[in-house]
Parts: C-alpha cells; structure tokens; sequence
C-alpha cells in the first residue's frame, strides 16, 4: 500500500498473501479460496463486492455457507434453522417441494407435521387436518375400516379419538344396520342368560347411552307373563291378590296394573273370596237374604240383569216382596197376611198354585175357582153364605140348589130338599115309592168340589 499496491477498502477480508487468489500478471482474474476468507459471508456478498442474495431468495438472515459451499451455489444444502418465515414461503410447489396431489388435506405448515430432516417418517397431527376422515382413511392412503368393523356411513372421528382407535366410544347415531349385528355377545354385548325373553332388537327398550333404565314394551315380549312376574326378574303377585293361575295379562294391561279388569274365568276359589266388601265390592245391606254365592244369580260380566234362584234365598217372601226390594203386592191384590209362596210360584206369578184353606171344613176345589169367585169382598176371611148348613157344601151353594133336578121318588113326584143333600158329595138315591125303603136308582158323589159343573 506504500511501496507497491495494496489490499483497497473493499478488498474481502483476509490474512493471505496476495498470491493465494491473485496471479503475477494482473489482479484480475483471481482464483477465489474461502479457505483464507475471513468475516462473515456477508461481508462479500451484499450485491456489491460479490453476488448477494437473489429477490426470489429464501427468506433467512443466516450467513450464505449455513447452506451453500464455497465451490458452487448449486447444490446447496438446507438449514431450515437459519430460514425465516413460513414453511410455505418456499414449499410452494415452485421455490421447493410442495404438497402432493394426494396430500392429506390441510392448512397448516409442513412442520406441523415434517421434520427439518426429511418428509417421512412424519408426526401426523389430526388437529391441522381439514376435510372429512374419508378422505385418507380410505384403506389406501391411510387405514380404512377393516372387513368385520360396525356397519356405518359415519366419519372416523365419531367414534374415535385422534390418537388411537381404542378405546373408541360408539355413537349409534351414525351406525346402520340392527342391533344384533354387533350386540351379539361377541362384537359387542349380547342379552344376558336372564334377559326377557324377546326377538326385538335392543332399542326397542335400551337407549344408546346405557342399558338401564330401560323403556319397556311388552308387545316384544314372547313368553308367558310369569316368565317374568315371578317376584325376583319382576314383580310378581303380592300376597292378597286374587287367587288365580291366570297369567297377568288377563286382567292386567300392559301399561299399569290398575284399573284391571277382572277376567273370571281363570279366578279360582269361591266368590265370596273376593266380595267380601273389602277385596271386591261385597252384598249390600238391602241385599237378598241368602248364603249362596254371587255366581248363583249374578254373571260375571255384570250385577244386573241377575238370574234369580228363590231357592238359595233365606227368609220370607216379604222380606225382598215388598214393592221396593223387589215387585210387592198390586193395590188390587187380594187381602192377606200369607205369604207370597202360599199361592205363587218361584217361577211366575201366574198360574197361582192351589190355595189350600186352612179350615179342615173347606173342600179342595182345585185350580178351577178364583179367590173372587168367594171372596167377592176381597177379604180374607168371609162368613158363610148358608150358615145354617155349615160347613157342608150347602153353606155356599144352597142358593144354587134345584129341587126338580133332586127327586126321591118319581111317582108320586117327592124332591129332595137343600138341607137333606146339604152335602153334595154325598148320596141321592131315588126310590121306588114314598116308603123310601127300595132304591129304584143309586147315585154317589155326583158333585166332586174339583169336578166342577154340577
């Protein structure tokens, strides 16, 4: 720099000799060392003193052999420590590698997921993935469902999580097919050995979010109801309960056990078990007097209209015949203090029976004569017509008495009076002559009370 020409100001900074780089002849054209450059890269490459970086550089304050040689630009390695900016400033697909046609779909920088180092192996993280699970999980660019996997059109991360398949939790929203498909005791949980016996499939009754509660439906129950209501897989007859070997479901609905409806038919034991007025409804106080059970009237479907048996009845006809518990006697009714069955039938009240009188004097006449026929005062008890001829026949029927048709002798023409036949069963002989001594014609109970006519 004072005897012969020196390094200039802007000579690259080293300690060699002048010859290292520069020939005898001239300074230029040099042959260029690094080796014996000192100061950084930078100190040459600004653009000026050498060539700096390019306007379509990668964006990094790092020093030029972070990542070039000193022999060549080109090949140069990477140091993504000393690059500023984004993965995608650079892996765009033209400054460097970008993302494949098949690449998971995403947003995020490429060291969200890549190393520094190399594309794969690759640390995957879900979070950053946009687009659906099918979209890699398709058995080809990742892992699909496998042959036995749960019927479904549902996404992966339905069930799953992101960072491993199992555990998985089963969101039945988006499974097809039955039940039974997976709850079959190997997929998945089956019915247990003391399940109710049913072909239904489990969401009939059990939600998707637990087995219990359950909503029960019965009309997918098979078995008899005592499969069940046996008191121990469900409740079963209580102690008072009716006695019957009927299954539940003849008097009982499906939906609660009251109001039930009583089936009679398969009830056992007498009526009076139940219709003791505290179990079932039981005889009313203005009940007919009778032990008999209600089953000898009354149907089982209804109280009324009863079949009435007068012969499990106790007590007097006037206890229930007495115009309110039952029909009484007509205001026209023939006066008497007897009972109803003194004349009527348990059948009807017509035809009345007989009556038998209970004076011995009184002839039986049958069934032919009405209470009115003497008793035209409609009492009871009435005197004698004839009282003078009681109590034979001619007490009533003296007035009815023909002379002409009652002779004892024709000739001489002699005729019976009233009082000598005053009984008309009795006998009326007619005789040969006045001494009445020789029958010419015997005649004996010509007049029977129930022959009627005379």
């Amino acid at each position: 720099g004072s005897t012969a020409t020196g390094k200039p100001a802007n000579h690259v900074q080293t300690t060699a000799q002048c010859d290292t780089c520069h020939a005898t002849n001239a300074w230029t054209p040099a042959r260029f060392n690094h080796a014996n450059v000192s100061g950084t890269c930078a100190s040459c490459h600004n653009g000026s003193s050498a060539t700096g970086k390019p306007g379509n550089h990668i964006q990094t304050s790092g020093q030029c052999d972070a990542c070039h040689s000193t022999t060549a630009w080109k090949p140069a390695r990477v140091d993504h420590s000393v690059v500023s900016g984004s993965c995608s400033t650079c892996h765009n697909g033209s400054t460097a590698t970008g993302k494949p046609a098949n690449h998971v779909q995403t947003t995020a920088q490429c060291d969200t997921c890549h190393s520094t180092n190399a594309w794969t192996p690759a640390r995957f993280n879900h979070a950053n993935v946009s687009g659906t699970c099918a979209s890699c999980h398709n058995g080809s660019s990742a892992t699909g469902k496998p042959g036995n996997h749960i019927q479904t059109s549902g996404q992966c991360d339905a069930c799953h999580s992101t960072t491993a398949w199992k555990p998985a939790r089963v969101d039945h929203g988006v499974v097809s097919g039955s039940c039974s498909t997976c709850h079959n005791g190997s997929t998945a949980t089956g019915k247990p050995a003391n399940h109710v016996q049913t072909t239904a499939q489990c969401d009939t009754c059990h939600s998707t979010n637990a087995w219990t509660p359950a909503r029960f439906n019965h009309a997918n129950v098979s078995g008899t109801c005592a499969s069940c209501h046996n008191g121990s897989s469900a409740t079963g007859k209580p102690g008072n309960h009716i006695q019957t070997s009927g299954q539940c479901d003849a008097c009982h609905s499906t939906t609660a056990w009251k109001p039930a409806r009583v089936d009679h038919g398969v009830v056992s034991g007498s009526c009076s078990t139940c219709h003791n007025g505290s179990t079932a409804t039981g005889k009313p106080a203005n009940h007919v007097q009778t032990t008999a059970q209600c089953d000898t009237c009354h149907s089982t479907s209804a109280w009324i209209p009863a079949h009435f048996d007068h012969s499990n009845a106790s007590g007097n006809c006037a206890s229930c015949h007495n115009g309110s518990t039952a029909t009484g006697k007509p205001g026209n009714h023939f006066v008497t203090s007897r009972q109803c069955d003194a004349c009527h039938t348990t059948s009807g009240w017509k035809p009345v029976t007989a009556y038998r009188h209970l004076s011995p004097s009184y002839p039986d006449h049958g069934t032919r004569l009405q209470c009115r026929a003497c008793h035209t005062g409609n009492s009871e008890q009435i005197p004698w017509r004839f009282a003078a001829y009681q109590p034979d026949c001619a007490a009533c029927h003296a007035g009815d008495f023909k002379a002409d048709e009652h002779k004892k002798v024709k000739n001489p023409r002699i005729l019976y009076t009233a009082g000598e036949l005053r009984d008309c069963a009795g006998s009326c002989h007619e005789y040969t002559d006045s001494s009445l001594t020789t029958i010419s014609k015997t005649r004996s109970g010509e007049h029977s009370p129930r022959k009627g006519g005379w």
